[in-house]
């Protein structure tokens, strides 16, 4: 009895060193992760992943919700690369078009006299809505392409402060931008509205061969612009505001949407723009004046817009002579004397 008692610690180490030695072997074919729960889980049963934050906005404890890896391919991926190409594409389409056809001359040649085709507040909204997408283009695709490829380039220093100065004139630059659009909606919808004249129009080839097809004061490619100007503008006013200030009508999935929509609608109208600003200044002898002075000669009028020329002919609207001061057109021999200028 006494042996026994004296065996009792060897025996007791002996039954701890049993239990260990299993409770080794056993964890060695345990997944320490097979009982926890796995970020999927976590997904389709809460639709979001959160911790825990100290500022009284329960959203921003949001760590991951349902679509955002879903977010973050269309953000990173297919928006970038449709933008990018439709830009790099119309861009290449106007070079070759250029090449290929040159710009549309004044078959007559100038007459001398000039007529009014856009007054001062026209312009104003026309040019403000100019500098402004200018500014809001370059700023947008800043933020969209600059990390790729200007970051390499200038530093992160440089970038630093462009992305910055550019996202303060990006925000407060978009609502005099949205003024003009709205300005220009209401001043040109009645001239914009689809007609006979535009299906004439592009069936003779907009004025792009030998013929040039009659329109009113604005043909069916300008009221094209027109639309894509009013709608891709007011889309991107709509989902920018949205993105200016966040939560206000919606949640985390319509901000995503929002910025999703807001980039690819940008993009795009960029890509039209492209095509506009080669047709009103290089692509169209005598276009630019109209909306820089206001005023067009007499043989671009009959070229382009014979339905608008007659009608302003018939209201006493008469191409004249510039009077001191104005700006001179270049002016050369026309070949319609029925119009003389206008004297004393």
């Amino acid at each position: 009895m006494s042996a026994l008692l004296r065996n009792i610690p060897v025996l007791a180490l002996a039954v701890v060193l049993v239990v260990a030695l299993g409770g080794l072997v056993r964890a060695q074919h345990i997944n320490p992760t097979a009982e926890s729960v796995k970020e999927e889980q976590l997904l389709g049963e809460l639709k979001r992943i959160t911790g825990e934050c100290s500022i009284p906005d329960r959203k921003a404890c949001t760590l991951e919700q349902t679509r955002g890896p879903e977010f973050r391919y269309w953000h990173q991926g297919p928006i970038r690369w449709i933008g990018a190409l439709a830009i790099l594409g119309m861009i290449a389409v106007v070079i070759a078009f250029y090449l290929y056809r040159g710009p549309i001359k004044i078959e007559h040649g100038r007459s001398g006299r000039i007529m009014l085709r856009f007054g001062a507040l026209e312009r104003f909204a026309h040019w403000m809505a100019t500098v402004c997408f200018i500014i809001l283009a370059l700023s947008g695709l800043n933020l969209t392409f600059g990390k790729a490829l200007l970051l390499p380039l200038i530093g992160p220093e440089a970038f630093t402060a462009i992305s910055r100065w550019g996202k303060y004139a990006h925000n407060y630059l978009s609502f005099p931008f949205t003024l003009s659009v709205i300005m220009i909606f209401l001043m040109w919808v009645r001239w914009n509205l689809p007609s006979r004249l535009d299906l004439v129009w592009m069936k003779e080839g907009g004025g792009f061969g030998e013929k040039h097809p009659p329109a009113d004061l604005f043909n069916a490619g300008q009221k094209s612009i027109f639309w894509v100007v009013v709608l891709g503008g007011g889309v991107v006013a709509a989902t920018g505001y949205v993105l200016m200030f966040p939560f206000w009508v919606t949640g985390i999935v319509g901000m995503q949407l929002a910025q999703l929509a807001h980039i690819l609608v940008a993009l795009l109208y960029i890509a039209a723009m492209v095509f506009h600003v080669y047709m009103g200044t290089v692509g169209e002898e005598g276009a630019f004046e109209g909306m820089w002075h206001g005023t067009v000669d007499e043989e671009w009028s009959k070229q382009h817009h014979s339905v608008w020329y007659e009608r302003e002919v018939g209201k006493g609207n008469i191409p004249k002579a510039p009077e001191e001061g104005e700006p001179k057109p270049d002016a050369q021999p026309s070949t319609d004397d029925r119009l003389q200028p206008a004297r004393g």
